[in-house]
């Protein structure tokens, strides 16, 4: 029998090219008829992927449906940050920090490269403006002065970040940044994303209104998105 499952972001599709990484969260229509067979979830390249690795999952349940090499390390690049974000919400809900308290810029934050929106020692964002740039812009630099706020250093914020994955089940990762930079021994799997990104959504419901974000203003100039579709 075809079985039609309206999913309506409450799936995952996290797709690795190469050393680049696609977190898709969307409305999906999953038709069973795709499936190999009726049974349990599917294994195997069989969609044909360009990719090293990919999984969907039912957000609610966390149940696979579908899986190729999940388990296989590979270089997250920013989709690191699913875990940054996961732990400034968990703090941002249990009342230690408040969307309204104001992030300084330090000099090390400052100098990250890479995605940035180009933040400076003289100024400082809002926590709801540094959350806007980093799901908007994947600002290192942000996510940087972020960690630095909550934790007081990116060293000892990557410690909790990767005390959080094992808490979660994620053996396949190991975190030596914030932000998602190549560096040798950052790895993760798709598997493990699925993972931290169902705590995300279900746990912290609200970063939504961040990671649907179109178009917005941040220090006063107005800036298109492209969001992951």
């Amino acid at each position: 029998m075809k079985i039609c499952k309206k999913i309506i972001a409450l799936f995952f599709i996290l797709v690795f090219l190469g050393t680049q990484s696609c977190l898709c969260v969307d409305s999906f229509i999953w038709d069973d008829s795709i499936l190999p067979t009726s049974g349990e979830n599917a294994t195997g390249n069989f969609l044909n992927l360009e990719s090293g690795s990919a999984i969907l999952i039912e957000q609610n349940s966390g149940k696979v449906l579908y899986e190729h090499n999940i388990h296989e390390q590979l270089r997250p690049a920013s989709v690191t940050k699913v875990m940054s974000i996961l732990l400034i919400m968990e703090a941002l809900d249990s009342g230690k920090i408040s969307l309204t308290d104001s992030v300084p810029c330090s000099e090390n934050a400052s100098h990250m490269g890479g995605s940035q929106i180009w933040l400076n020692e003289t100024e400082s964002l809002s926590v709801d403006e540094m959350l806007k740039a980093i799901c908007v812009v994947s600002a290192n630099d942000c996510v940087v002065a972020m960690a630095e706020f909550l934790a007081g250093s990116e060293e000892i914020f990557v410690e909790q970040m990767n005390a959080r994955a094992k808490e979660l089940g994620m053996n396949d990762t190991h975190f030596v940044n914030c932000h998602g930079i190549d560096e040798d021994g950052h790895v993760t799997s798709s598997y493990d994303i699925a993972l931290m990104s169902r705590e995300l959504l279900t746990k912290h419901p609200s970063i939504t209104q961040y990671t649907t974000i179109w178009m917005d203003s941040l220090r006063e100039r107005k800036v298109r998105i492209n969001q992951y579709q």
